[in-house]
């Protein structure tokens, strides 16, 4: 293995050295990358010399604006691996503990949306402005995608036109978080908004052709931040108050409202949950049904199904 060039003694160097040699082996590093740079740039502005050390990686992972310890716990996990790969060359390299600032992972409760909330967003995104423009229909048709079929946003705005058949209702979702792929059946309402956008969308995109399913005003492929700082400006238009472990209700709690209104729909209805589980794992694209499973105790009103079999369970009544 070669040895990083240390140039300038720069910390921005070792950690572009490191994530080319990982990127090189295959290993995608898309956000931990970004983390690890503001990371180089924290230890450089501060005029760091020599290895890491615990004192630094603690000074870094507080300089965050959030004063939430699992956001510093994070923070030192993206750290630990570049820090092992540095020991290699600089023994002197401090490996911060795994628990440092506390535990990185720990799932926390979703806000789930009620039917009144979703039918309030897509009224919203209705009415954006300019009126009779593209915007509107590109919004109210993006947000009741994702809230009708679990997508993670990334994989609504990397659809492509050929990956939507409006004609079947379905839509291929390509080289997702976990590079698989995966067949999507939408539901007829949200098909039908779908077709009143691709039809203003052929339009807009005439005189610019783009191959993105979902474009901006100026027939461009959609950015996710843009899509962020719109539902931001819904968000507090409509005045919507956290119910969950998150600051604010985000996008993604529209997947997990998506789960989390399944599941006792399958109770109510006597179906076998345990079998439908593991399509639904396939369906959100989950790598392990376990995933899945975590939805049982993300929220009250599931986890209070769950103590119920169980109760039944304990007294040896028969429940399918």
């Amino acid at each position: 293995m070669k040895r990083p060039v240390k140039s300038a003694h720069t910390m921005a160097s070792l950690v572009e050295a490191y994530l080319a040699e990982r990127r090189c082996l295959g290993f995608d590093l898309a956000i931990s990358g970004q983390v690890l740079m503001n990371f180089a740039r924290f230890a450089d502005t501060a005029n760091h010399r020599g290895p890491i050390t615990e004192s630094l990686a603690v000074a870094w992972a507080h300089s965050t604006p959030s004063e939430r310890p699992i956001t510093w716990a994070r923070r030192i996990e993206v750290i630990r691996p570049f820090a092992k790969y540095l020991k290699q060359f600089y023994p002197t390299t401090v490996v911060p503990g795994r628990d440092l600032c506390g535990r990185a992972h720990r799932r926390l409760t979703p806000h789930i949306y009620t039917e009144q909330e979703i039918d309030e967003l897509l009224s919203a995104s209705a009415a954006m402005l300019p009126a009779g423009s593209i915007r509107p229909l590109t919004y109210e048709a993006l947000f009741g995608l994702i809230a009708s079929t679990g997508l993670r946003i990334s994989e609504a705005l990397n659809l492509s036109r050929d990956d939507v058949n409006l004609a079947d209702g379905t839509l291929v979702v390509r080289e997702t978080k976990f590079h698989k792929s995966r067949l999507i059946v939408v539901h007829p309402t949200v098909t039908l908004a779908m077709k009143r956008y691709a039809a203003r969308r052929a339009l807009v995109v005439a005189a610019q052709p783009c191959n993105s399913f979902f474009v901006n005003l100026n027939g461009r492929k959609l950015q996710a931040r843009t899509v962020h700082w719109v539902f931001g400006r819904i968000r507090e238009q409509l005045a919507w108050i956290a119910r969950g472990d998150h600051a604010l209700p985000r996008i993604h709690d529209l997947r997990h409202s998506f789960v989390c209104r399944r599941i006792p729909k399958w109770y109510r209805d006597g179906v076998n949950v345990d079998n439908q589980m593991i399509a639904l794992s396939t369906y959100l694209g989950h790598v392990k049904p376990s995933d899945t499973y975590w939805y049982l105790t993300a929220v009250p009103d599931l986890m209070e199904i769950v103590s119920q079999k169980f109760a039944c369970f304990a007294e040896g009544v028969r429940h399918e």
